[in-house]
């Protein structure tokens, strides 16, 4: 991101453009943020912290991060140089942006999604809390490791608790589950706890 902000300061904003904070998200909603800070100066308003952030959710080609970051530095240039818009996306904007794709074949669009797909998400491993009661229910909940030894002495005494099992899983079942701290969990079928359960490694807590 700097090597590419540095070029295009260069090449479309002429190197007048302080580098900003520049970091990357897993935002889900914008492909690319520009923000910063206000604060009175006698009879003025000043602009500080400046900062861009692209979001690393979606699959996209360099060429898609790029028109994103040109998108996020028309922001940048506006509110640097106290430029006044009729919108975010006014007739300022929309006129450097039409420029840059006229001239030099970009693509930067107002809303940044016309290629983006969204990036397959995968599992870590978790630690996971299968249990039944005794009316025979079956549960399953993926734990926060460092309160795994506190919860595991209380199923030792839980009244509803018939019987429990730790296991370690990367299964994409769990990706929407919170990582808890209590005694909760997700009731699931007699047929999805046993797949679930069989496609986990168990194991030991140690003392």
């Amino acid at each position: 991101m700097r090597r590419q902000f540095a070029q295009f300061n260069r090449d479309y904003f002429g190197n007048g453009l302080p580098e900003p904070r520049l970091s990357t998200s897993k935002a889900r909603t914008r492909l690319g943020t520009f923000s910063c800070k206000k604060r009175r100066k006698l009879l003025r308003t000043e602009l500080y912290d400046f900062a861009i952030r692209l979001s690393t959710y979606y699959e996209q080609t360099e060429r898609d991060y790029q028109n994103t970051l040109l998108h996020e530095m028309i922001h940048y240039s506006i509110a640097y140089t106290g430029l006044k818009d009729t919108s975010p996306h006014g007739v300022v904007f929309r006129g450097i942006m039409d420029n840059l794709n006229r001239k030099y074949g970009w693509e930067i669009s107002v809303t940044g999604k016309k290629t983006a797909v969204e990036r397959p998400r995968t599992m870590s491993r978790s630690l996971l809390l299968a249990l039944i009661t005794h009316d025979n229910r079956r549960m399953l909940t993926i734990v926060n490791p460092r309160y795994a030894r506190s919860l595991d002495a209380r199923l030792k005494r839980h009244s509803e608790v018939k019987s429990y099992r730790w296991y370690t899983t990367t299964n994409s079942f769990f990706l929407d589950f919170s990582k808890v701290r209590s005694l909760r969990g997700r009731l699931v079928s007699l047929a999805d706890f046993a797949r679930l359960t069989d496609d986990a490694i168990p194991v030991s807590l140690l003392p």
